[in-house]
């Protein structure tokens, strides 16, 4: 059997900064928070609680809990969370992407000059949500189908901006484009999909295309890994999703010749070695 391991498979620049950075902050000793789960990988939240390391949702969450550091997330917070944790005597350290951080400024930016903010996304992800948090909410709308494009309607006269959270699909991304351009309104579109993640879905949707089995490696909540499966799926059915290599099935892949593997941003190498150890060995 031919094993065939994506280049970009694991994690990005965004996601080793923000993991490195609460490891180095364990090493100073203290007691040590993220705000939301440092990245969207169970694994890797699991290991960081065993040495310690308490996982909050809420600033409320803080009070009465010995001071420390809470390191923001690599997805972000929503404007003025960090100064609600300062104000209540913890320390800060922003791990928050800084392709994200670069959307914050410019939907600061355009909301401020008065333009009808659409980002293209999943509403309910953190990153999103931050996002959001810098526009104004009256004139802010998040799209995340090909439906939602063709509901969508912007307010008279204004002129609309059209953002992206960093690892949505770019080619779904250019078709919502593309709906609301027929719309005939007076746009502006920044594509703000990092760099990596398009890369990673081109790498994947090619090997997977010449795959008889794709493996795709990732956290159950990771969007940028869900859409790596969606993609993959599309150009071989035989595609399976799996955290870790005890989610692999052996009958699986009966049969099969060829297989190829990627794993999202938030996938550490450890988890990836042992998927193509095991598929190499075992399979």
């Amino acid at each position: 059997m031919k094993v065939t391991l994506a280049k970009s498979a694991g994690f990005c620049f965004g996601v080793k900064r923000a993991v490195d950075t609460v490891y180095e902050k364990i090493e100073g000793g203290g007691a040590i928070y993220t705000y939301g789960p440092i990245i969207h990988n169970e694994e890797v939240v699991s290991d960081l609680e065993e040495k310690g390391v308490t996982v909050i949702h809420e600033v409320e969450e803080l009070r009465g809990k010995p001071q420390g550091t809470v390191v923001i997330r690599a997805h972000g917070v929503e404007k003025g969370v960090c100064e609600q944790i300062e104000a209540l005597g913890f320390s800060i350290v922003d791990a928050t992407c800084p392709f994200v951080l670069k959307i914050h400024r410019l939907v600061e930016r355009y909301s401020g000059e008065g333009c009808q903010i659409v980002i293209v996304g999943n509403e309910a992800h953190p990153e999103v949500r931050g996002i959001k948090s810098w526009s104004s909410a009256d004139s802010t709308t998040v799209l995340g189908s090909l439906a939602d494009a063709r509901n969508f309607t912007a307010d008279k006269g204004k002129k609309v901006c059209i953002v992206s959270q960093t690892t949505f699909n770019y080619n779904k991304f250019q078709e919502l484009v593309e709906i609301i351009k027929e719309k005939g309104y007076d746009i502006i579109v920044l594509n703000t999909i990092c760099n990596a993640t398009e890369e990673r879905q081109t790498e994947a949707r090619a090997l997977a295309a010449r795959s008889d089995a794709m493996i795709v490696i990732g956290g159950r909540n990771s969007s940028n890994t869900q859409k790596l499966f969606e993609i993959c799926k599309k150009e071989c059915k035989n595609t399976y999703y799996i955290q870790t290599v005890k989610d692999l099935e052996p009958s699986g892949f009966e049969s099969v010749d060829n297989v190829g593997i990627t794993a999202g941003a938030s996938t550490p190498n450890k988890i990836i070695e042992e998927v193509q150890k095991n598929v190499r060995n075992e399979l």
